[in-house]
């Protein structure tokens, strides 16, 4: 701090003492993520900048991915740092001892992994691969008791040259979840991710193995919810949407969080249910991972419900100026049904008509 000269010497010890007693207010901490994996984690991995910037654009600005390797070329600026290292084996990198290594360089308090790929190629046995795991994990939770490990059941392989892979793979992916069960805490839970329901080994990989373009968006679209409630547990961000004919509120019936919960109006309490958040991706999202959703090739008059954020066409949504909601894919607007203004009320699409049950104030 600059002070004048003619301050006499005493003013400056008054102030002097001031400042050391008063607390300095310090920025937030960044939570700290690692992805670890083989080369679908970092070769180049392009999920990690989709989800980076998912996540950026979602609100969650408090984060720093880190790694010992740089952040390979994805088309775009992003944070990319990551332990993504080609061709390793979850058994060898328990067995040498790399990880310590990496952790003590990159403190992170969180990790995303996605590891034995290559375990499976070479013919190791799940129990194996899990007894790896094991020891991974209380590496990590060496480096910070309170680390948070999100572990996926990993993508499906059909390479050329091992036929036995694929259901290797499944054999795998059915003992994670009971690996996890046995050894989440409450101070370091364990999350399981399902990295292989619904990814095609001839659609979204470029070789059996390896994401393509379509893959990556599926990796990454699995990895957001997870990640996201690891980084905001129990917090209630977003807009309440108020009905401007009836006063109430766009609501996640009974604040269910189940796929195809059904959106009704409730009066306005602040609850985490009512909260939505606009993205860059034209989502409104609920709790971090859900999304305002029509079903696939929805008619007027369906009931909106929340599903997982996927990226697709029927989760995209315009707020316009005159207040209304429009489904993007559709062109239908988001409608308080038969213009009831009731708790309970189902919200439906319905053909646009400009009349205030179906207009929204966001606040």
């Amino acid at each position: 701090m600059k002070t004048r000269s003619t301050l006499s010497s005493a003013l400056v010890a008054v102030l002097a003492a001031l400042f050391l007693i008063v607390p300095q207010a310090s920025a937030a901490t960044p939570a700290r993520i690692m992805a670890l994996g083989d080369s679908i984690t970092g070769s180049p991995g392009c999920w990690r900048a989709l989800l980076w910037q998912h996540l950026r654009t979602t609100g969650y600005t408090d984060i720093d991915f880190v790694g010992t390797l740089p952040a390979p070329g994805c088309g775009f600026a992003y944070d990319g740092e990551n332990e993504g290292h080609g061709g390793f084996l979850a058994t060898r990198i328990a067995d040498q001892n790399q990880l310590p290594g990496w952790l003590s360089a990159t403190r992170p308090d969180i990790v995303l992994m996605h590891l034995g790929t290559n375990d499976v190629w070479s013919n190791i046995p799940a129990s194996t691969i899990l007894s790896a795991y094991t020891k991974l994990l209380g590496q990590m939770r060496a480096s910070n008791p309170s680390m948070k490990v999100i572990v996926a059941q990993i993508l499906p392989m059909n390479p050329a040259n091992c036929s036995a892979c694929y259901q290797r793979v499944v054999t795998l992916n059915n003992a994670i979840p009971g690996w996890a069960a046995a050894n989440s805490t409450s101070q370091s839970p364990i999350k399981v991710v399902d990295q292989w329901s619904g990814f095609n080994t001839s659609s979204d990989t470029s070789d059996g193995v390896h994401p393509n373009d379509s893959g990556i968006r599926k990796i990454e679209a699995r990895w957001y919810p997870a990640l996201a409630a690891a980084l905001t547990p129990g917090t209630t961000t977003g807009s309440a949407y108020v009905g401007q004919q009836s006063g109430r509120c766009l609501d996640v019936t009974g604040a269910s969080q189940t796929n195809g919960a059904k959106i009704q109006l409730w009066d306005c309490n602040g609850q985490a249910n009512q909260k939505w958040t606009s993205t860059g991706a034209s989502e409104l999202r609920v709790y971090g991972g859900k999304c305002l959703d029509l079903p696939p090739n929805s008619a007027a008059g369906t009931q909106a419900q929340i599903w997982d954020c996927n990226g697709q066409p029927n989760q995209k949504w315009t707020y316009g100026s005159d207040g209304s909601i429009r489904h993007n894919q559709t062109g239908l607007c988001l409608d308080a049904n038969g213009q009831a203004t009731t708790n309970g009320t189902q919200v439906n699409s319905w053909n646009c008509n400009g009349q205030t049950n179906q207009k929204w104030t966001r606040r």
